[in-house]
């Protein structure tokens, strides 16, 4: 399996501290079977603007370290980018990357509003013959509100990337009803953990494996935690299966309004 979403570099956001907290993640995905993890780091103007030289420094010191403690672990660079008019030009300029240098782009939104160049952002990237990835649709309120701008946006060339927590409620019961859905819909392409301390997400992770699989398959399952990160990993194409329109229940939309409150 790859962690396509991990944010495991030392003191360069709200992920790991320090170096052995770093490590000790690393361990913890190993022991639940990652092979590989793509360091998905923010790269938010004004807040964490780490740079791709310094960030591939510390994947290099990371790779020093595990040797000499005898661990395996491929490590892969990325970014997590914040949705921003100026994403082209940040990418140009090695301040935030893509994953492993390919044309796959991680980027997310704020939580709880819809920006509005949101498709104006897509529409640069994808003409600068980049392939967007959305991480953790389900968390956004606006989605959870109106599910079907996950199609639009899918339609548009988006790929999404849920979070493996979300199906145990770890996010709330909101996302752990879209995620459902997505998943149900094909509307999924790639799993990550969205890691940010050790003790958290890694030792749930076999739990979350059988949910999972109960609702996609095995062989789905091994679709969106290792084929598709590994084509994305060697910039290869993926196939995009046919979604379906996302439909809530009244229940369901009932429990999501009491979740957020409304």
């Amino acid at each position: 399996m790859i962690d396509f979403h991990a944010h495991i570099l030392p003191n360069i956001d709200d992920g790991a501290r320090d170096i052995d907290e770093t490590i000790y993640l690393v361990e913890e995905a190993r022991k639940v079977g990652f092979e590989a993890i793509i360091s998905t780091s923010h790269y938010m103007e004004g807040y964490y603007e780490t740079n791709t030289p310094e960030r591939e420094m510390w994947i290099h010191v990371i790779y020093q370290k595990l040797q000499e403690e005898n661990a395996k672990m491929k490590l892969y660079l990325g970014n997590e980018i914040y949705l921003s008019e100026n994403i082209m030009q940040l990418l140009e300029e090695q301040k935030a990357s893509t994953i492993n240098d390919t044309s796959y782009v991680l980027f997310e939104m704020p939580l709880n509003i819809e920006p509005m160049n949101l498709y104006n952002v897509v529409y640069e990237m994808m003409q600068n013959k980049l392939v967007p990835i959305l991480a953790h649709p389900e968390r956004y309120s606006f989605i959870q509100e109106e599910p079907e701008i996950v199609n639009e946006l899918i339609e548009k060339g988006v790929l999404m990337q849920s979070n493996y927590a979300s199906i145990i409620g770890y996010y709330g019961k909101g996302a752990q009803i879209i995620v459902k859905k997505l998943l149900r819909n094909n509307m999924v392409h790639f799993l990550g953990s969205d890691v940010h301390r050790a003790n958290t997400i890694y030792p749930r992770i076999p739990q979350i494996l059988e949910k999972i699989k109960e609702i996609v398959g095995k062989q789905k399952l091994e679709e969106l935690t290792t084929t598709n990160p590994k084509l994305a990993l060697k910039n290869q194409r993926i196939e995009i299966e046919e979604v379906n329109k996302i439909e809530l229940t009244l229940k369901e939309k009932i429990m999501m309004k009491m979740s957020r409150g409304n």
